[in-house]
């Protein structure tokens, strides 16, 4: 515990948004952040290098995915999660749960944990509390997810009953076997969308969350209303003093409106993915650059973007890239996306800082409109 801290520098009083600094053996974290994600040791196209150079504070990684490739006992023999993949910043490491449930037809699930076959190879293991917390302390990472239950959007009471109920047996198991020291067990609140347990929930986790808590299972084909509904009802809830985590959550719109219901931590696949297929993240919403309006547009996706890609190339040139299938052109947009959102959470954190916070929510809300066509 002594090696992490969380400071709440100022919070919006009509919100509820919070800028504060998170610090942890890797380094300080300016708080709302969003980390984009290394499910397998790489952000996906990206180096090192073009992370630092977009000001990515922390990243993610995933327990499940690098148990089965290559094995958390390389990572180990390589000196750890940090060393292996040359990243000397925060990590964040994801239990697998989530994996395991979404990724594995076949799976038994008890106390014990979680019996499953590999989506690679089909072979069974198993994957108890203990194993993930073992897991987890020989990759390294900073920050450790307790091993949790997901339920789908639209299980029933019942069945999101018992999946918080092993969510607080899991959690005691994997406490009682984390490693400590330089790293920190985040528990996760899960209960589906029903109050009640998620207040129970609150409560199973609160002895455990020294130093930070998460929120699973949102944002798995709930409407976007739905989920801020209940952000709003944790955020009373949740305590106060620690980092807050939504998991999985980190389109921009989501972004801002999480930091305003006092999120602290946000990731998702969504910014590399969506590069991937051509598409752009803007101020004025999703640009879906791969269009022929834009084979001749010489300007940059945005006119007051930092990031690499907008400083040195046109819409014109990534179209061509991105149609030519030349690997480029999904590395220059997924750079851009992720600056974008690490962006407009360090935006939103001055906004924060300076008292506008509201005004900036309302400013980001009327120009950010989603668009499949993208013609601005």
């Amino acid at each position: 515990m002594e090696n992490f801290k969380f400071e709440i520098i100022k919070e919006c009083k009509k919100t509820g948004a919070r800028a504060g600094i998170f610090h942890t053996p890797h380094g300080d974290i300016k708080t709302p952040v969003y980390m984009p994600v290394g499910t397998q040791a790489t952000v996906k196209g990206l180096r090192p290098e073009d992370l630092h150079e977009m000001n990515a504070q922390i990243i993610l990684s995933n327990t499940y995915h690098l148990f089965l490739r290559p094995g958390h006992d390389i990572i180990e023999k390589a000196g750890g999660l940090h060393k292996f993949m040359n990243w000397d910043r925060p990590i964040l490491t994801d239990s697998g749960g989530f994996q395991v449930f979404s990724l594995s037809k076949l799976r038994k699930v008890s106390e014990n944990g979680v019996e499953f076959a590999s989506h690679l190879s089909g072979q069974k293991f198993m994957m108890t509390p203990k194993l993930c917390m073992e897991i987890q302390h020989s990759l390294g990472s900073d920050i450790n997810m307790a091993l949790d239950q997901c339920t789908e959007a639209g299980a029933t009471y019942a069945e999101a009953e018992k999946a918080r109920d092993l969510t607080k047996i899991w959690l005691e198991k994997c406490a009682e076997a984390h490693a400590g020291g330089n790293q920190i067990l985040f528990p996760i609140v899960q209960g589906n969308l029903y109050k009640d347990l998620r207040a129970k929930c609150v409560e199973d986790c609160k002895p455990y969350a020294k130093c930070g808590i998460a929120i699973g299972g949102l944002s798995v084909g709930e409407e976007k209303s739905v989920m801020y509904d209940m952000l709003d009802f944790l955020h009373p809830i949740l305590p106060h003093d620690q980092p807050r985590y939504l998991m999985g959550v980190g389109s921009p719109d989501c972004l801002v409106e999480g930091f305003a219901r006092g999120i602290d931590m946000m990731d998702c696949v969504l910014g590399t993915r969506i590069a991937r297929n051509g598409t752009a993240f803007t101020k004025k919403g999703k640009m879906v650059i791969k269009n022929s309006i834009y084979k001749d547009d010489f300007r940059p996706i945005e006119d007051d973007c930092d990031c690499y890609t907008c400083k040195h190339f046109t819409r014109a040139y990534i179209r061509h890239l991105i149609n030519a299938g030349e690997m480029l052109g999904a590395e220059l947009l997924s750079i851009h996306n992720l600056r974008f959102l690490i962006k407009l959470a360090e935006d939103s954190r001055e906004a924060i800082l300076g008292d506008y916070f509201p005004e900036f929510r309302e400013q980001f809300n009327q120009n950010y409109k989603i668009s499949d066509k993208g013609a601005f």
